[in-house]
């Protein structure tokens, strides 16, 4: 690659005139006339111009139009002065039926063809390049002298017509210290692609060695770098090629159009604007993006179920931002396990406590609202009586349909990678993530205990090796929800639990989750799951990190998760001192339901959700009392 100072600084109209006089061999433009837009190039025939623009606009993340000419219009004068599209790329590519048949500097042979034929300008993220170095990140394709890599993914793209094809992507090393200033940098410069679509683990994308990227030339990681992905405009290359046009032409993958538009400095308004970037896997390594503004609706939600009505200590337990990344490693997860049951009433029938059902129920309902698949696993004892407690949601209309029920058994040292994955393949994982809430956790003498340091080991089946097990599958990542630290999961404050909780020595629980939600009642915990899910449904930088910026926002759905959320309408109605299955154990929780409710985070229903859910629970579990 040729790139010397002069080029870099040159304006772009002397660029272009370069570049058409074929003075100088230019093998890509990254780093070039800085500030200044650049574009990719696709030219169809007249006949596909409106459907390849309508599928433009259906993935305007990796396609953002900046300019449509008009058939046989070589020029593009919104974009610049003086250019002809013919001579002013510095390598372009032929396309005859989808197969490339060569590459040319000069498209002026083509000028006859060229009148039934439309061209297509599309953002480039070598714009963005110089937003990236005032914020202090460096460009690591541009330090190397080489083209940036790119690659073919397998996400889809949204389909139109005959334009179909998978979203390609440019990956750019950036220092784990720098991961948010980047974000920041590009997030509103949307005709350059915007924020990224990946953060950390190729493989999540199907891409399977950096060293080998589709187009363009691999750029190394420094010590420290972390792999992030932006959409990229070759994805219209490969919709050409998809689409079989006897002809068409395209730029050559980094041989950009230079405009004489210059990147205007956006300033991000809201909070609703600023994204924010959070770490929610190790392995593989995964980030996730947020808004500012539903980043703290979270926080404060996670602050409002901290309340500690039996004044017990938990508030020692409490780790800031377990909420927000538990419901961001969910809201990644297509199939989510849940598991519930704290047997505590061992000399009755049933034994099981009210606390944690309701609120694992809660996590179901919103679940199946996003569309994501969601079994619970309980001990065998308590099948019929979990079976009875779903069917009944169904037919109130609390969930949309049964929820799978399953039993785990330990037969063998295989049995919970065989229980989690498909032929006990640890790269073949049914669920990707699980949740325990209120489940009875096994403490580190391999024993289970109540509050009241009472061993119920022979009443509870060891669910305790799934969450073992996950620990070792890469992309599998699990949540405790607890509200006294002898629960599933809250082996990661066991030591806050022995030193603040009475009888912690004994009861606290030994194995970790990954995140660890603790709250005043560990329903709690499951509504504000089911409310931080919503949250992040309803955040447009979120919805447009899972989507990948390919396709539409999901935000038509509204409704539907809406009606999923928990309402308290009538419950708060039934007075002081009432026992409530599901919004906690006596008035102060309610008051906790009613401060929710002030902040915005719960949504008064008209079908209330939390009274149809209470009487399943007052009709199908009769026996079940509080702790």
């Amino acid at each position: 690659m040729l790139l010397t100072g002069g080029l870099k600084s040159l304006l772009p109209h002397v660029l272009r005139r370069i570049i058409r006089c074929n003075r100088h061999s230019i093998s890509n433009t990254s780093g070039m006339a800085e500030g200044y837009k650049q574009a990719n190039i696709v030219i169809l025939h007249k006949s596909l111009a409106d459907d390849f623009e309508k599928f433009c606009h259906a993935n305007n993340g990796p396609l953002p139009l900046l300019y449509r000419s008009k058939p046989g219009d070589w020029k593009c004068p919104s974009l610049s002065s003086d250019s002809d599209i013919r001579t002013d790329c510095p390598q372009c590519r032929v396309y005859e039926h989808g197969a490339f048949t060569g590459s040319v500097k000069s498209l002026k042979e083509y000028s006859e063809q060229l009148k039934d034929m439309v061209t297509f300008y599309l953002g480039c993220s070598f714009s963005f390049e110089k937003a990236i170095q005032n914020a202090g990140i460096p460009v690591r394709n541009v330090e190397q002298e080489c083209n940036v890599s790119m690659y073919k993914t397998a996400v889809p793209c949204y389909s139109i017509s005959t334009f179909c094809c998978n979203l390609v992507v440019t990956m750019r090393p950036i220092p784990e210290s720098k991961l948010e200033a980047a974000v920041l940098a590009t997030s509103e410069l949307k005709e350059a692609h915007g924020a990224p679509i990946h953060i950390g683990d190729p493989g999540l994308l199907g891409i399977q060695d950096l060293s080998k990227p589709d187009y363009g030339d691999p750029v190394h990681l420094h010590p420290g770098d972390i792999p992030v992905f932006w959409a990229c405009g070759v994805t219209g290359v490969e919709a050409v090629i998809n689409c079989r046009s006897p002809l068409a032409f395209t730029h050559s993958p980094g041989c950009m159009f230079i405009t004489d538009l210059k990147n205007d400095s956006v300033t991000v308004g809201s909070s609703s604007e600023v994204p924010q970037v959070y770490c929610i896997s190790q392995d593989p390594l995964h980030y996730s993006m947020v808004s500012a503004e539903a980043t703290q609706k979270i926080k404060n939600l996670e602050n409002l179920i901290g309340i500690d009505p039996g004044d017990r200590g938990i508030i020692h337990l409490h780790r800031p931002d377990e909420l927000l990344k538990a419901c961001l490693a969910i809201s990644h997860a297509r199939s989510v396990l849940i598991t519930t049951g704290f047997p505590t009433h061992f000399s009755y029938e049933p034994p099981e406590e009210n606390d944690g059902p309701p609120g694992a129920l809660a996590i179901a309902a919103m679940l199946q609202a996003l569309e994501k698949d969601v079994a619970i696993v309980t001990d065998q004892r308590a099948m019929d009586l979990n079976k009875k407690i779903i069917d009944d949601a169904v037919q109130l209309g609390i969930l949309k349909r049964p929820v799978p029920l399953l039993s785990y058994q330990r037969e063998n040292a295989d049995s919970a990678l065989r229980f989690l994955c498909e032929n006990g393949n640890r790269r073949r994982p049914r669920f990707d993530h699980l949740i325990a809430i209120e489940r009875a956790g096994m403490a580190a003498d391999g024993n289970y205990y109540n509050a009241r340091k009472v061993n119920i080991k022979n009443l509870v089946d060891p669910i305790d090796d799934l969450f073992l097990a996950a620990q070792t599958i890469p992309g599998v990542t699990t949540t405790g929800v607890g509200d006294g630290g002898n629960e599933l999961g809250m082996g990661k404050v066991k030591e806050a639990v022995k030193k603040h909780i009475k009888n912690g020595d004994t009861i606290a629980c030994d194995v970790e989750a990954d995140f660890t939600i603790v709250a005043g009642v560990s329903n709690w915990g499951g509504y504000a799951i089911a409310c931080a899910l919503y949250i992040l449904s309803t955040c447009e930088i979120h919805d447009r990190y899972l989507r990948k910026a390919v396709g539409f926002p999901q935000l038509l759905k509204k409704k539907t998760w809406l009606s999923a959320l928990p309402s308290v309408t009538k419950v708060i109605s039934r007075g002081p001192g009432s026992c409530d299955l599901l919004m906690g154990r006596w008035n102060q929780p309610l008051n906790c339901a009613q401060s929710l409710l002030s902040h915005g985070l719960l949504v008064t229903l008209g079908n209330s959700w939390l009274t149809s859910i209470h009487t399943v629970f007052r009709l199908s579990c009769k026996g079940f009392r509080t702790i």
